[in-house]
Order: C-alpha cells, then structure tokens, then sequence
C-alpha cells in the first residue's frame, strides 16, 4: 500500500509540473466557468454515486463547481454521444465504465460514437471486481464444486446478469467457455432484481460486480464463488479468483474512466489529469469511494487508451463466440 502511495504521489508531482503554467483555453485561464460532467447512468447508482464524489472535490480543487448531468440509456450511448459531439475545451467530461469504450463497440454496429478517435482519455479513478455468485443453498462454495455441479447436469443451471451485453455476461460467458459448461443466459433490466431472485432461489447463480453484491455477502444471502478480476479485491480478500481457482489468464473487472471530447488542449487535458490523480490520492475521498464498493485506482490517460486497446480485440471475440447482442 505505501509503494501504491508512493507511486501516486510521484505520477501527481509529474503531472503538475506537466500543468505548471496555466492552462488556458480560449477564453482565458481554464476554468472560468463550471464544468459539466455527464454520467451515463440514472441517478442513485454506484457511478452515480462515484462521478458525484469525484466532480465535487475536483470542484474544489479547480474552484469551479462541477454540474452532474445524468443522461441514461442505450447502454451509456446517450450521454457518450452528447460528450463525443461537445466543444472541447474541457468543460464537458464523461465519467463511464468500460460499458461505453470496449462492451458496446463488441455488441452494437452502429454507434454514434469512437471508442477511440472520439475521446480524449483523462485518466482511470476506480475498480470494482465482477464475481460469480450462489444463491445460500446452492451445493457449490468454490469454483471446482460449480464446474462439477453444472457439468453433471447440462442445461439444467441457469445464471443472471444485470443486462444483456453488459460486462456481467461478458465476464460469465468468458468462464463458462473456458470451463467448457453448458448454462442459460438470463438477461435482467439491472442489477437490482437479479440480485432480488438470486437471494429469492429463482436463480443459481449470477454475476455481477462486487460493489453491487458486498451489502448482501456481509449479511449471509448469497455466497461468492470467485471474483473475475487479476487479482483478489480488496474488499472481499477471502474470495479467490478465477486464475487461482485453475483457469490463468481469465481476468475482467470493471473500470471507471474519465474522458474529454477528442481535441482538447494539451494545458486543459494536463489540468484535469492532474486534478483527478488528486482526488484520487485524497484519504477522505478514497474512504468514500471503498465505503460504495469501489477501489481507488488512479491511473494515467495513456494508460487509459492502452487498456480499452487490449480489451476491444478481447470483447468482440468474446461476443462472437457467444452470440452476445444488445437486445
């Protein structure tokens, strides 16, 4: 953890020498209004919750206040488009997951945005694990007991996600092929009510993220079977991946990224960098990000662009493979 603290404290120290003069945009020393920052989700979720966090202590620290704007739909294609086609001078941002830059490229042909040329990458604030998770009475704790209890009966399991060509089944559909099991998709309008029938026993199984499951896991209605991620998280440390459980190289989680319209001015763009690597290293704010099942992890705008680079090739072959759509 202090190497992890060390690490920030020097890529913000890089940063703000990169934005030591002042960013200015057309009209002047950036900002000079406030910002607005678009999140593609209804309100009261857990990005919505994150991005408001987020863009209040950035206000503070660019002394401008930051307007939440939630534009839900499509799959984050409202407010993605809306963001790709504003003014960039940075005072129109995105917070989304990794839903807008590399799921949706993989299961819809028409979009109204890049996932790429359209964006200018700011940097990365949090993770959260997808985990695969058993309804209580469920005969299976681990990974080895699900395999053999869904291949002893082909067709009989079933698993839910929160929508169909949304991470959750993205990340089942990678296991369940590398497992070579044979289980029936069902597609839920959101995370809440296919949590609601797991704990209810109208469903086995179910993935979703560990931040939407972590209230239910503490209290005993549900199990974890593993998280989907490289590595074990943080807020359920007990809980093994998929890689340790015998299946290396399976990884996804879920990330929440930053993003400006493509275009915007090297000054503005090291501004925000700077000013989001900021919150992130903040206690008080980290605090609060881990309280709504998110892991702190700030990482850099290129890194950004390289990680929706290796995972587009990734999705789509996963789509293909598994037939995934939209609908």
């Amino acid at each position: 953890m202090n190497r992890k603290k060390l690490l920030l404290s020097a890529v913000i120290c890089a940063l703000g020498a990169a934005a030591w003069a002042p960013a200015m945009a057309q009209d002047g020393p950036f900002p000079a209004k406030p910002i607005t920052l678009v999140i593609p989700f209804p309100p009261g979720g857990a990005t919505d919750v994150l991005g408001r966090l987020i863009g209040k202590k950035m206000g503070d620290l660019l002394g401008q206040s930051v307007v939440i704007d939630n534009r839900a739909g499509a799959g984050t294609t409202i407010g993605a488009s809306a963001v790709a086609k504003a003014a960039p001078d940075g005072y129109t941002l995105l917070m989304s997951s990794g839903t807008t830059f590399t799921v949706n490229p993989a299961v819809r042909p028409k979009l109204p945005y890049d996932p790429v040329k359209s964006f200018e990458p700011i940097g990365i604030a949090g993770r959260t694990s997808l985990i695969l998770l058993a309804n209580k009475d469920v005969p299976a704790a681990d990974v080895k007991q699900f395999v053999a209890l869904v291949k002893a009966a082909p067709d009989k399991y079933s698993y839910g996600s929160f929508g169909a060509g949304t991470t959750s089944q993205f990340a089942g559909e990678m296991f369940f092929h590398a497992a070579a099991l044979k289980i029936q998709h069902v597609p839920y309008k959101g995370s809440a009510p296919a949590m609601t029938d797991l704990m209810g026993g109208q469903i086995p199984f179910t993935v979703d993220t560990v931040s939407a499951a972590l209230p239910q896991l503490k209290d005993g209605k549900i199990k974890a079977i593993a998280v989907t991620a490289g590595k074990r998280s943080a807020l359920l440390p007990k809980v093994p991946t998929l890689a340790e459980s015998g299946y290396p190289g399976l990884e996804m989680d879920t990330w929440l990224a930053m993003v400006a319209p493509r275009g915007l001015p090297p000054a503005v763009k090291s501004r925000l960098e700077l000013t989001l690597a900021q919150v992130v290293s903040d206690p008080d704010t980290r605090d609060k990000m881990i309280a709504v099942g998110f892991e702190p992890a700030y990482a850099s705008s290129k890194a950004v662009a390289e990680l929706i680079d290796k995972e587009l090739p990734l999705m789509r072959a996963i789509a293909q493979r598994a037939s995934i759509t939209a609908d």
